[in-house]
């Protein structure tokens, strides 16, 4: 593992780069607490919240590889302040946006601020730290990631009691502006970059052929939009091809595939997008349930997110400590294991009239999963590279929450707007009274929950029952949402359990790479 190494001053320097990272980890999950008053305030349908939801990972997950790269040859430390100073404005601009569409691409933009800082603040870790020390601050900076997205709905919660939804979306405002000030102080710059060069068409292709997969999948639900969602996967999915290519042909790829197929590297890279992207998905369905079906306000809905913000802090240490002790794998399938048993009981005692306990049991067993799974998913990653491609590991770190994040809730809101709009029609098809339902209602009533609540306020006379139906329509889609969710950390761990190494295997193919970098 070598030496353990620190920088200068290194509590700050760790607290600077964890407080930047926080910027971008706290706008990633702000706007799910306020999609119900988003909804109601632009009458938009359950696709166009999908989008305001993972319009920020989408941004960030497009391009961290290639703005990770960008920060390897021209400088971390000049990229990361970028991205937290750029951050500013962004925020304030989503809070201004008139159109649920412009909030949507707002929040796109915000995620290519993050995508500045966030690769950067793994990256400069990897390339300070080593040994164990480093492999601390990673759990350190793993766990305050996950914790402050999970975060992130309770002050959106809180704000929302006393202001409009456009608040929730200055939260980070203060903090970076703090980042900023303390990186500018703290943080080295300068330390061991790339000094080849950047494959520019690539990055381009790379963030154009993210954007459109995720879109693709956003817009498989929407009944009319089959035509575009699969040109999108065709053209996303031929640039990934054609991305690959290309690596494979440059002296110095921008991603470079000798290094991403070790075994180490490559599954770790996949249980990363998993776990986090689990935790992102029922943060997204989880805030849409607790206000929509249980009828909590803001803020206990974002209080209950509390349970897997506390167990990720608690656990990510003792993960740290199980990977010396059992080896990467092990701590990956237990963390796999918590991850499943809360979805379960999403499936199981996620009903109308649920209380608070498996409300509060199912997102603490997210967090135990995402504190067990997060620490091995981004030290593989960067364990298995060396430093002077450390920018590319920690951007891959970066894709495992951010791509994750979008891949899963995309994936679980197509379940949910199909689950959601085939279950209203199926109410309204077998309803005495549905030849009297106008073809414009019913697109309303099956568009989202909020709709329906809106088109309930028109027709005091069936109010109890159109929200009674669409109550029951949201559990209809948040079930098959959760079986998407159960069924993908089945499909991951079976990954893992094959073709992750032992501890012992682990440990040598480790000493083996360090080997084969310093002769290369």
């Amino acid at each position: 593992m070598g030496a353990d190494q620190a920088p200068a001053r290194s509590k700050l320097v760790l607290l600077s780069l964890i407080l930047a990272a926080a910027v971008a980890n706290l706008n990633l999950s702000v706007a799910n607490v306020a999609l119900p008053d988003i909804g109601d305030w632009f009458d938009a349908s359950q696709t166009q919240l999908n989008l305001v939801a993972v319009g920020y990972s989408l941004g960030l997950a497009s391009t961290v590889v290639y703005l990770g790269a960008l920060g390897d040859r021209y400088g971390r430390k000049g990229m990361l302040l970028l991205g937290v100073g750029l951050a500013m404005p962004v925020s304030i601009l989503t809070a201004l946006a008139p159109t649920v569409e412009l909030l949507a691409v707002a929040r796109v933009f915000g995620g290519f601020t993050a995508g500045m800082a966030f690769p950067t603040t793994l990256a400069l870790i990897t390339a300070l730290w080593s040994g164990q020390a480093r492999t601390r601050s990673i759990a350190l900076w793993s766990a305050a990631g996950g914790a402050i997205a999970a975060l992130g709905p309770i002050s959106a919660g809180a704000v929302l009691t006393g202001f409009h939804w456009p608040a929730v979306f200055l939260l980070t405002l203060p903090l970076a502006v703090i980042a900023f000030g303390l990186n500018w102080k703290f943080v080295p710059g300068g330390v061991a970059e790339s000094k080849g060069s950047v494959d520019n068409l690539s990055g381009v292709v790379s963030i154009i052929a993210v954007g459109c997969v995720v879109l693709g999948i956003n817009f498989a639900a929407e009944p009319d939009e089959g035509s575009l969602a699969i040109a999108l996967g065709v053209v996303g999915l031929s640039l990934v091809a054609f991305f690959f290519l290309r690596q494979r042909r440059l002296k110095n790829p921008l991603y470079d595939l000798e290094y991403a197929k070790r075994r180490i590297f490559w599954v770790a890279a996949v249980a990363g997008i998993i776990v986090f992207g689990t935790l992102m998905g029922t943060m997204f369905i989880g805030q849409q349930y607790m206000q929509n079906v249980l009828d909590y306000s803001t803020v206990v809905s974002g209080l209950m997110i509390l349970p897997a913000a506390l167990l990720m802090l608690v656990v990510a240490p003792q993960s740290a400590k199980l990977i010396k002790a059992r080896g990467s794998r092990f701590t990956l399938l237990a963390g796999y294991l918590a991850c499943l048993l809360g979805f379960l009981v999403m499936l199981v005692f996620w009903t109308e009239d649920a209380g608070l306990l498996p409300v509060a049991a199912a997102y603490g067993l997210i967090g135990i999963g995402v504190g067990l799974a997060g620490t091995p998913a981004s030290h593989s990653l960067t364990g298995s590279v060396p430093v002077k491609r450390v920018g590319m590991a920690s951007a891959t770190a970066d894709l495992q929450r951010d791509l994750g994040g979008a891949i899963m809730q995309s994936i679980l809101g197509a379940f949910l707007t199909a689950g959601y709009a085939a279950s209203f029609a199926s109410r309204i098809a077998s309803s005495p009274n549905a030849n009297q339902v106008s073809d414009d209602v019913q697109s309303e009533l099956t568009k989202s929950f909020s709709s329906a609540a809106q088109t309930a306020e028109q027709y005091p006379k069936y109010t109890d029952q159109i929200i009674e139906a669409a109550k029951q329509s949201f559990l209809k889609g948040d079930d098959l949402a959760f079986l998407a969710g159960a069924v993908a950390i089945v499909l991951g761990a079976v990954v893992i359990y094959l073709f992750f190494p032992n501890r012992q295997e682990e440990d040598e193919l480790l000493t083996s790479y360090a080997g084969e970098d310093s002769a290369s």
